[in-house]
């Protein structure tokens, strides 16, 4: 595992582009990029997601293939890209959102963000909903893709990750949001972007 810039992550995600295209197509669909919490603590590093974004916003990768295939999102591995924060740790989702004592920070969310944007250019795939899904949406198939039964917050909420970025959000705006924040990064990106 290393530290990786954003630029960094573009030349990464264009090399692995083509495996990526072909792996999905392997499985009759285009590319996805999934969003994730660990539910781990902040400096908390696992292997099952191609990025990881810490505390303060620092990237890391763990692997120099981003077509690996990587034991992130049930059934929906292949041709697909683990994006995920090392936050949310001993989050409960019940009658009320509790996102632990170690919740997303501002600094983990607009690096999301921003990797959104750079995986959606480089992959040359939009910021929409079939793209780019939380593991909430994923689990509960809002893309339409049926390879698995519901898992997620509509069903036995086995995995609810970032169906809401931040405390006090609607169910389910998690997805929406990162999208929308996906799209603003795309037109206003950073220097360590381009």
């Amino acid at each position: 595992m290393r530290q990786i810039t954003l630029s960094e992550l573009r030349s990464l995600a264009e090399n692995a582009k083509d495996a990526l295209n072909q792996a999905a197509v392997n499985q009759g669909r285009c590319i996805k990029t999934y969003y994730h919490w660990s539910a781990g603590h902040y400096g908390q590093f696992f292997d099952d997601y191609h990025l990881l974004i810490d505390k303060d916003g620092e990237l890391y990768t763990t692997t120099e293939d981003l077509s690996e295939i990587k034991a992130a999102t049930y059934m929906r591995n292949s041709g697909s890209v683990a994006v995920s924060l090392c936050a949310a740790y001993n989050s409960v989702l019940g009658s009320s959102v509790d996102l632990g004592p170690e919740p997303p920070t501002e600094a983990q969310l607009n690096k999301m963000a921003q990797v959104g944007a750079v995986l959606c250019n480089a992959l040359e795939v939009p910021p929409d909903i079939q793209h780019v899904l939380t593991h909430a949406e994923a689990a509960d198939n809002f893309d339409g893709l049926t390879t698995h039964d519901p898992y997620g917050p509509n069903a036995d909420c086995e995995r609810w990750d970032l169906y809401v970025l931040r405390e006090g959000e609607e169910g389910y705006s998690g997805g929406n949001n990162l999208r929308g924040n996906i799209v603003w990064y795309q037109y206003h990106p950073t220097a360590d972007m381009q």
